[in-house]
């Protein structure tokens, strides 16, 4: 039995589809309108007249909410789409996540167990699904988030296949 080197830990090279971003922007909206009705329920319920923080709040709040609406809907989805990569390789599966914090994930296609597709509503109405690549180990777990649904599709069958192929040449 030969033994195959680890793979490096490298940049993946592939970025999501652009309708990506308008899901990100949706769900931002969702979130910010959310947002929004909390901060109208606070000033309109919220006497002015109450002590302490209110006054300041009555003005703060608003403010907040809308600098968290153009950073969540006009920056965060554009950003997110420009550091979310991912690849496969005949050795691994990539991911590089986070825009603050970035995450490298590599799995070994020798590791795979399982490989899921996932839709949710969002991303049914986007054409998107989610490819998570699934390990014995907890901390293992690859998540490809939205891919073309066809494209989700081709990616589990082929990393199935091909761990399905490894784990027949190592019995």
């Amino acid at each position: 039995m030969t033994t195959v080197p680890a793979p490096a830990v490298r940049e993946p090279a592939w970025e999501l589809p652009r309708s990506a971003i308008g899901l990100w922007t949706v769900e931002s909206a969702i979130s910010t309108v959310i947002l929004w009705l909390g901060a109208g329920a606070f000033l309109l319920f919220v006497p002015a007249s109450a002590g302490g923080p209110v006054p300041v709040l009555r003005w703060v709040l608003p403010i907040a909410a809308a600098l968290h609406t153009v950073v969540a809907v006009g920056i965060r989805p554009w950003v997110k789409h420009r550091v979310y990569r991912w690849e496969i390789t005949a050795e691994a599966a990539y991911t590089r996540t986070g825009w603050l914090t970035q995450t490298w994930t590599l799995v070994p296609i020798s590791r795979i167990q399982t490989v899921d597709v996932t839709r949710g509503v969002l991303q049914q109405m986007f054409g998107l699904a989610t490819v998570a690549v699934l390990t014995a180990s907890s901390q293992g777990t690859v998540r490809i988030w939205h891919l073309e649904h066809g494209m989700a599709q081709r990616v589990a069958d082929d990393l199935a296949r091909r761990a399905e192929l490894v784990r027949d040449q190592a019995t």
